[in-house]
């Protein structure tokens, strides 16, 4: 057991079950949450690890997801047993824990909240909710070039803008919302918002108070 696997058997794994498009996101993302990481003074190495590992299940099919699930104890509500894809996230920790025996729970939960978040989510499982975004294979539109900026300047501001992202995103194309994404969006409002939870600059106050 460890509290992260080598990465060469991880991206040797990932090789042979993901496409080549899927690994350079994964390696976007464990590049920009490594980065987020450094700069407000988090553990690098937990977030990279996290970054690699966030996306194992990504290509697993609905019925295995919704299996795992079942036997890992997780509650499942409407929406996931509609798109038993939204349980990649918590199947892709599983994966981490069973087959890489990663057992650090601040690696484990970043994995599993990368896609709906959670309320009161660690500010590691903040770097790879963001970077799951605005790593550099999304693109360059102008959404997301914000994105990337307010990512320096207030991680929650940035979980909440990513939050509103995603869901501008849901409601544009009829899509179900989990309730998981706005209890995180709304989390991360407040506290971005809080003089007392930190991580903020001058700049980034006025223009979530504005």
């Amino acid at each position: 057991m460890t509290l992260a696997p080598a990465r060469e058997n991880v991206l040797a794994w990932l090789c042979d079950r993901v496409p080549a498009a899927r690994i350079k996101h994964i390696l976007g993302v464990e590049q920009v949450a490594g980065d987020l990481a450094r700069h407000y003074g988090l553990d690098e190495a937990k977030a990279r690890s996290a970054g690699l590992l966030h996306d194992l299940a990504k290509y697993f099919k609905p019925q295995l997801l919704l299996q795992m699930a079942q036997k890992e104890g997780l509650e499942l509500d409407s929406v996931l047993e509609a798109h038993p894809h939204l349980l990649h996230a918590d199947a892709s920790a599983i994966v981490a824990r069973d087959e890489f025996g990663v057992v650090d729970r601040e690696i484990l939960d970043a994995i599993a909240n990368h896609t709906l978040g959670r309320p009161n989510m660690s500010q590691l499982s903040c770097t790879v909710f963001i970077a799951d975004t605005i790593e550099p294979s999304r693109g360059n539109t102008a959404q997301l070039e914000a994105l990337r900026e307010a990512s320096w300047q207030n991680l929650y501001a940035a979980v909440w803008q990513t939050s509103d992202y995603s869901l501008k995103y849901l409601l544009e194309t009829r899509c179900y919302i989990h309730p998981r994404t706005v209890l995180t969006r709304n989390w991360a409002l407040l506290m971005a918002r809080s003089p007392e939870t930190g991580n903020s600059t001058q700049k980034s106050i006025e223009q979530i108070t504005s």
